[in-house]
């Protein structure tokens, strides 16, 4: 099939596009920056520069490719991860999954894609109810104030993807990602696992909130089998093991070689990192992955972040 991947060289895009120009697809990547183009062509795919915020530059892209899959994996959230302010922080995020969806969709229609595989977010959506969710769970229904504006903005982006009537479309709610190129990998200056090293990431309270993890190779994998047979729906993209933080976080400074995490008190937690750190690391909800494995005949290489983290971090 002709591919058409905006997001190409984000973190699961550069898993991503080699998995798919190795099953024999042919790949257009978009990326935002000029400079980049070179890294799309290593990845094995025909690059196309554009700003997914700028409709004729997003509808003059996909016409060049005419596209039977577009694949939506445009994110912003690379840099420091500030909870504090988290709001703020997805500003950018919150418009591609809203405003890029739909100057993707409009493309799409107009070169007539048969099929959409956009990416969502296994996470945000709740914080209640037992401890873990499948795809018909609902969104909360009086969210923490800092993640209305993302909350909105997936609920945005399902809807759109999963409504239009005209073509195949297909969420992936991913879990947090791990691994190579992400930031909770072994390699130097990723974020995430900087923060454990130098005992930054604390045990709030019980650790009682409920993480659902994926590695970025079995991401991408899920998202190559969703281009190839999904049908119109949602699906979680996580591993067989949602975990509490206070079983995981102690394994993941384990396998970093660090130090164990220090624990402090709920009131603590916020006072330092703010009401939506504490929720997630007290109240967080997981999510199970039996309609993707039925449906989509995939099931993660690692079954477990426990495997995962010992052996995959790269």
């Amino acid at each position: 099939m002709k591919i058409f991947v905006a997001g190409a060289t984000g973190a699961l895009g550069k898993q991503l596009v080699p998995q798919l120009v190795g099953r024999g697809h042919d790949v257009v990547g978009m990326t935002r920056s000029a400079p980049k183009q070179d890294l799309v062509r290593s990845l094995g795919a025909r690059p196309v520069v554009a700003d997914a915020l700028d409709p004729d530059a997003v509808a003059q892209a996909v016409a060049s490719a005419e596209p039977d899959v577009i694949v939506h994996q445009l994110t912003a959230l690379s840099g420091k991860f500030d909870m504090r302010h988290f709001d703020r922080f997805a500003e950018t995020t919150n418009r591609l999954r809203t405003e890029g969806t739909d100057h993707l969709l409009a493309a799409g229609r107009a070169v007539g894609t048969q099929r959409f595989v956009a990416q969502s977010n296994a996470a945000w959506r709740t914080y209640s109810g037992g401890r873990v969710k499948d795809e018909d769970a609902p969104f909360d229904s009086d969210p923490l104030e800092k993640l209305r504006g993302v909350l909105d903005a997936i609920r945005h982006l399902e809807d759109a993807v999963t409504g239009a009537d005209w073509l195949e479309g297909v969420v992936l709610r991913y879990g947090a990602f791990y691994g190579p190129g992400t930031g909770l990998s072994a390699e130097p200056g990723a974020e995430f696992s900087e923060a454990i090293r130098k005992r930054q990431f604390p045990l709030v309270g019980d650790g009682g909130g409920i993480w659902s993890f994926i590695h970025i190779d079995d991401a991408a994998a899920a998202t190559v089998a969703a281009i190839e047979r999904g049908e119109r729906g949602i699906y979680n993209v996580v591993d067989d093991d949602p975990a509490p933080v206070r079983d995981w976080i102690p394994e993941l400074a384990r396998a970093l070689g660090a130090k164990p995490p220090r624990r402090v008190p709920r009131w603590v937690g916020r006072l330092l990192a703010g009401e939506l750190a504490t929720a997630m690391m007290t109240e967080l909800r997981g999510a199970t992955n039996d309609k993707a494995k039925r449906e989509l005949a995939w099931k993660p290489g690692y079954a477990s972040w426990r495997q995962g983290f010992a052996q995959g971090l790269g």
